[in-house]
């Protein structure tokens, strides 16, 4: 399975960090998900780089994918810090604001009708959420705080056979924070999920059982 040649030329262009590799991967694991019926989610969209993948599986199996994401930048977007990029600050505010340049986005690749776009904090918009989703990606904030939030709050909506996707998966904490690896392990520990695939730092565990 692949995204379309149009698909993937708008993901290599559009502002991001996900490698090509990661994003291959998570395109199988969204198609293989979207055939359970049921929404694909993502929490974390920045500026609609792997958005672009997930509706692109959305569109070929008739479901939505839902983007979550404040667009204020996580922590590690902020002035000051490594992945701070000035052109996505609101000159008005001075505050980040990367929710014009992921509608363009989306736009430019023909991919806005697959799409529903939640802006707000995840905790927020997963305590309101009523119906199951068959797949859940995690590549929010990077602190214990946040990809705890995001697992606490979206996996019990996660289906049982559908897939929990997590970015930035480093077991060697010289390689990266170690949030994303932790919420990792514990969905492991929990008995209800298995491993289906690794790709660099792109984890895919499937939902076997209710139970948490």
């Amino acid at each position: 399975m692949a995204p379309k040649p149009e698909t993937l030329a708008a993901f290599e262009a559009a502002k991001g960090f996900m490698p090509l590799r990661e994003g291959l991967a998570l395109y199988e694991a969204a198609a293989e998900a979207a055939a359970l019926g049921l929404p694909l989610l993502e929490v974390g969209t920045y500026c609609g780089r792997s958005t672009l993948l997930l509706a692109d599986a959305a569109r070929e199996a008739g479901v939505v994918a839902v983007t979550v994401d404040h667009h204020r930048g996580s922590e590690e977007q902020q002035p000051g810090w490594e992945y701070h990029d000035p052109s996505v600050v609101d000159p008005e505010i001075g505050l980040m604001d990367t929710l014009p340049t992921f509608r363009r986005t989306l736009h430019k690749a023909g991919l806005e009708e697959h799409v529903l776009a939640v802006v707000g904090r995840s905790p927020q918009a997963a305590a309101v959420w009523g119906g199951s989703v068959g797949l859940v990606f995690i590549d929010g904030g990077h602190t214990d705080e946040h990809a705890t939030a995001d697992y606490e709050g979206w996996v019990p909506h996660l289906a049982v056979g559908g897939l929990l996707v997590i970015h930035d998966v480093f077991p060697d904490p010289a390689d990266g924070g170690q949030a994303p690896y932790r919420i990792y392990c514990r969905a492991l520990a929990s008995g209800a999920f298995t491993e289906t695939s690794a790709t660099d730092s792109l984890r895919v565990l499937r939902r076997t059982t209710t139970g948490l």
